[in-house]
């Protein structure tokens, strides 16, 4: 019995550490963003805010706006008001990290591969310390047209959430509100969530053989990774890789939404599997994403099929 209760009391112990290291980052991202933003009124900065609170929302253990902002909420909620009266009832579209990567981007033009890998690199960096993997991306990944120096970069983030369910939610929202372009939602649609394909519906892509698309680790030195299988079996990317990771989950579907949204041609030569049964898909995730709010938040659930619009 003394060993059950001593094991009980460390696992509330480490549960309240990893607690902590949720509210941690929460707050050093929204730090980030309003620094980067040099405290003008910023679209990125109150869409970041909406997507953590969200999150913190659904977490377990729940966070309030209170409990992740301190003593900087009542400046945070007179400057953006909106996501403090929204995150519990509308869907974000895209997790943090993507947010601090398109600031970023913007900041530095596309060009700078390396000053964007670094700059982003620090903030990684910092919320990885005591090695949590709340709101964090492992990877990075960049995409070009062709292998032409000359052609436009275009970058995505692994999915930065807490938690399995939480990340499925971000995945399926991403899909749903039209934030990844339509061929890669398709394609990550046609996957459930056990990884099985769907028998009724293939959104699956073909990218042209030009296309250049470069996955890196944060973790290793921001060493080059091949695709893994999943992203194999979505986009046709040629790999070596058989691990399987959640659908959607990796860099390269952002990065390659990016891509297919700025490039026309790139987009009309990739091949589609087909677009049939389409609208049922959609409603296969919408029903899954809203039976996993209901798990997390029971009575509390307020979400509909409405997405957050951020503002200036």
């Amino acid at each position: 019995m003394l060993d059950q209760a001593a094991a009980e009391i460390a696992r509330r112990e480490e549960f309240l550490i990893e607690a902590n290291f949720f509210r941690r980052n929460a707050l050093l991202i929204i730090q980030e963003m309003d620094s980067l933003s040099q405290g003008c009124h910023s679209v990125l900065v109150d869409e970041v805010l909406h997507s953590i609170l969200f999150l913190g929302h659904i977490n377990e253990p729940q966070f309030t706006p209170e409990d992740i902002l301190y003593n900087e909420l009542n400046e945070y909620k007179g400057r953006y008001p909106r996501p403090f009266q929204c995150y519990s009832t509308q869907l974000p579209k895209r997790a943090p990290v993507s947010c601090v990567l398109e600031m970023i981007v913007s900041m530095t033009g596309q060009e700078e591969v390396k000053e964007i890998f670094e700059r982003l690199l620090q903030l990684i960096n910092r919320l990885k310390e005591g090695e949590t993997k709340h709101l964090v991306s492992n990877t990075i990944c960049v995409s070009q047209p062709n292998e032409s120096p000359e052609t436009a970069r275009y970058y995505g983030v692994s999915m930065s959430t807490s938690g399995r369910d939480s990340g499925r939610i971000m995945v399926n929202a991403s899909c749903l509100s039209r934030y990844w372009d339509s061929y890669v939602a398709g394609a990550v649609m046609t996957y459930n969530p056990n990884k099985q394909k769907k028998t009724y519906f293939d959104g699956t892509i073909k990218l042209p053989n030009e296309v250049k698309c470069q996955a890196f680790s944060f973790s290793q030195e921001m060493t080059e990774m091949p695709p893994c299988k999943s992203c194999s079996n979505l986009f046709g990317l040629t790999t070596s890789s058989a691990r399987v990771w959640p659908y959607g989950n990796c860099a390269e579907p952002e990065s390659l939404s990016n891509l297919l949204k700025n490039e026309k041609e790139v987009k009309e030569k990739s091949e589609t599997c087909t677009d049939q049964n389409r609208r049922r898909a959609e409603d296969s995730v919408w029903k899954e994403t809203e039976r996993m709010l209901r798990e997390k938040l029971s009575d509390r659930c307020e979400y509909g099929r409405q997405f957050y619009t951020p503002q200036v």
